[in-house]
């Protein structure tokens, strides 16, 4: 059993270690020797958790994206009218981000790199279904822009990700009147 609980910390100090590495030098300043050594474990324990340093990055952006979509529908129910449900939501992202900001900050890093396999994305994106089914039954409702999530997406909740980066490099604070701003024009955004 101690072996095991062992393991378990170890695959947590790597991951732990890649998020850090990453967020701070990129995903190509982030060698494997590296890593282990902010593990404090040898580079060849890393390669009896994961097969290469793109199944590492892999693992720890689904492992993320799972712990954001969690945060992202906690307390949310199907029955719930779309304005309801989507504010919900965008407050739980928002929370999310403002608050995991180095988890949120490597999960808009791997929206932009090639290192995250296609099956990885896939994967990643089942997470989101609630939304992208919250949405359908808006557009059927006449609620929401009868557009493509991928729109949806980068208006009501990208939108974020630029916000969460000007209060990480301290140009703009967050209070819960901007916030409450913010949330309007993301809703105005997309909703008819």
């Amino acid at each position: 059993m101690a072996i095991r609980e062992k393991s378990k910390e170890k695959r947590n100090a790597l991951l732990k270690s890649t998020l850090s590495l990453v967020n701070n030098n990129g995903f190509h300043d982030a060698p494997m020797s590296k890593i282990a050594k902010m593990a404090n474990v040898s580079p060849a324990t890393i390669y009896i958790y994961f097969e290469n340093k793109r199944d590492l990055i892999n693992q720890l952006y689904l492992e993320l994206k799972i712990s954001y979509t969690e945060q992202a529908f906690k307390a949310y129910s199907e029955n719930m009218p779309v304005k309801k449900a989507f504010e919900l939501i965008w407050y739980n992202i928002a929370d999310y981000k403002l608050k995991q900001v180095e988890e949120a900050w490597f999960l808009s890093q791997c929206d932009n790199t090639t290192m995250i396999d296609e099956a990885s994305r896939q994967e990643g994106l089942k997470h989101l279904q609630p939304l992208l089914d919250l949405w359908e039954r808006g557009k059927k409702e006449g609620i929401i822009k009868n557009i493509s999530p991928y729109i949806l997406y980068a208006y009501a909740i990208n939108s974020l990700v630029f916000l969460m980066n000007t209060q990480k490099r301290n140009l703009y604070q967050l209070d819960k009147k901007s916030l409450d701003q913010a949330f309007q024009a993301a809703w105005d955004s997309i909703r008819i």
